[in-house]
């Protein structure tokens, strides 16, 4: 089902996909995806018998986004909760510059294992992993890079597509739009999926697209004015749907979609129950999930384990590590297309492009 938490054979394959990658690995490399894996973790290993110190250092934007920093921090409180980790959170200044003493905190205050969330700690991580070497550290939407490092890795582009289905078939106005926070390199993943289900569906579709920001400038991702704008201009130019990859910044689209009595599509957890502003929650159709909640506290459980890193771990479609959001039931009547849809990306039918 779309949307559905991962099941307990996805969650036992993560966790051996990073116990064979300790066993098969001693630098950086390799990759797999989540549903590939084999066999539990060793239960007399040192790292099961010490205390459990997690650190996570979140992105520009930091807990209450109500998107990607807090779908991070929901993998945490789960470790917290099931298996006893003691945790710690810290959040980067507005330009993020500190990222790397964030880290270096967490190391020095003996936490370990300790999680970058997003692709701006990848250089940060490789500096800090190699002068903390006996420390497992993981980052998210970034490929490992030494030994002690496990890449968190996520299909955006297979969500997207479905999101893009989602919003074709509910256009009326053959009308839709996206705004992305960053003009990086991932949050086109979000968009070059979204188009391609868009264009599945209705091949003459007009779509909007909006960057808030230039690559390396992260504050898009905490500019809900700028979201605003730019998802105003949208609904008035025509669009009934806007899809938003923007962070803290889609409280801003969701604002401008309540103002014009539109829908917008929310991103990475289900926004519709962690916006809190009720007359926002109803204009959201579904969300993008992106299950960076299972893969913080999957790396977490493996670590436990005595998993090493040294490979990536890919959170994909077939093991629901991206899907829709159904709060609300808006796309319910639609189930059966996204559920073809799904399928045949799954199958190998349909190739998502990750690049526009």
């Amino acid at each position: 089902m779309l949307g559905k938490r991962f099941n307990r054979m996805a969650i036992g394959s993560v966790a051996g996909v990073m116990l064979m990658a300790a066993a098969a690995c001693g630098g950086s490399g390799g990759g797999t995806t989540a549903s590939e894996a084999s066999s539990g973790a060793d239960p007399s290993s040192a790292a099961s018998k010490g205390a459990l110190k997690v650190g996570l250092a979140f992105d520009v934007g930091g807990r209450g986004d109500k998107s990607f920093n807090d779908a991070a921090y929901a993998g945490l409180e789960k470790a917290k909760t099931d298996l006893g980790a003691d945790i710690k959170e810290l959040s980067p200044s507005a330009d993020g510059s500190n990222r790397g003493d964030l880290l270096r905190q967490l190391a020095d205050a003996g936490y370990n294992p300790i999680i970058g969330v997003g692709f701006a700690y990848g250089d940060d991580i490789k500096k800090t992993a190699a002068e903390y070497p006996d420390i497992q550290f993981a980052v998210v939407d970034s490929a490992s890079n030494g030994p002690n490092v496990t890449g968190l890795l996520f299909a955006e582009e297979q969500g997207s597509y479905l999101a893009g289905v989602a919003a074709a078939t509910k256009s009326k106005s053959n009308h839709v739009g996206f705004v992305g926070g960053v003009e990086n390199d991932l949050i086109k993943k979000f968009e070059a999926g979204f188009v391609a289900g868009v264009k599945s569906v209705k091949s003459d579709a007009k779509i909007d697209i909006k960057y808030l920001t230039p690559d390396g400038d992260f504050s898009g991702f905490k500019a809900p004015d700028k979201g605003k704008v730019a998802a105003e201009k949208m609904y008035q130019d025509g669009a009934d749907i806007v899809y938003h990859a923007s962070g803290d910044s889609g409280l801003g689209v969701f604002q401008a979609a309540a103002a014009a009595k539109k829908k917008a599509i929310g991103v990475d957890s289900d926004q519709r129950q962690t916006v809190k502003e009720t007359d926002l929650q109803s204009v959201i159709m579904t969300s993008m999930l992106k299950r960076v909640d299972v893969g913080v506290f999957e790396f977490v459980k493996a670590f436990q384990g005595g998993a090493k890193g040294g490979s990536n771990i890919t959170y994909d479609l077939k093991v629901d590590g991206v899907g829709l959001s159904t709060t609300g039931g808006e796309i319910d009547d639609i189930k059966d297309k996204l559920d073809a849809a799904k399928k045949d990306i799954v199958d190998g039918k349909i190739t998502v492009p990750s690049k526009p």
